[in-house]
């Protein structure tokens, strides 16, 4: 298993269902420096600060972007340890 202490952990798509959940897994079981979570959608970020909030979790960062994005995806990397990819595109 890896381990997440103290590291600083950028996921992309963080406010997707997997994003949710790794999240979830993440705070519950590891202590990271840093947890960001990157994601387009701005709504579904500030629904997810109500369940996981940055007043409660300091280690939180929420940042807006998209991974099509260079240069956003350049400062989202600066000084990350680990990054789980979890952005997807779907058509329905």
């Amino acid at each position: 298993m890896l381990d997440l202490e103290g590291k600083h952990i950028l996921i992309t798509g963080g406010t997707g269902s997997f994003g949710n959940a790794f999240v979830r897994h993440v705070l519950d079981h590891f202590e990271p420096e840093r947890l960001i979570i990157l994601s387009r959608d701005e709504l579904k970020q500030a629904e997810m600060k109500n369940t996981f909030s940055p007043d409660e979790y300091p280690c939180l960062r929420y940042f807006i972007g998209n991974i099509r994005e260079k240069n956003r995806l350049h400062r989202a990397f600066a000084n990350v340890d680990i990054v789980v990819h979890a952005a997807a595109l779907k058509r329905v």
